[in-house]
């Protein structure tokens, strides 16, 4: 033998590393997973708030020019106001929009607003339904 020779130690981690090492990734994942779900209903605000502002837009636009509100919201997409309805980010349809119509003397003349069709709570406490 070889006065110089070296115990044969195989490289890589321990159990008890590995244990530890996965340990931190998973609480490190639950601190975060509050803060990835509250930057995502952030996101889908934001785009409800846009979704509204346009529809709303459209519809203004759309009485300016026709002199009356329109009766369903295919109408400003058939006259090419708006290329489609967006969907509402809350109940992922195009369909659920609550229409408010304009009260002329106890008859309802057209679409004079739009709210989400959903009924869940904004992180600021109010209702989409009444954005």
């Amino acid at each position: 033998m070889n006065g110089n020779s070296k115990i044969n130690r195989q490289k890589g981690f321990t159990l008890i590393e590995l244990l530890i090492v996965m340990s931190v990734i998973a609480i490190l994942a639950t601190i975060a997973e509050p803060a990835v779900r509250r930057f995502t209903i952030k996101a889908r605000e934001a785009v409800l708030r846009e979704n509204l502002f346009v529809l709303r837009d459209v519809i203004d636009r759309y009485s300016a020019d026709q002199g009356a509100y329109p009766q369903t919201l295919d109408e400003i997409v058939k006259k090419g106001y708006i290329r489609t309805v967006p969907k509402d980010p809350f109940t992922n349809s195009s369909e659920t929009w609550q229409l408010i119509y304009a009260d002329n003397d106890g008859e309802a003349s057209g679409i004079y607003d739009v709210h989400s069709g959903s009924d869940i709570i904004a992180l600021d406490n109010s209702a989409y339904n009444e954005w």
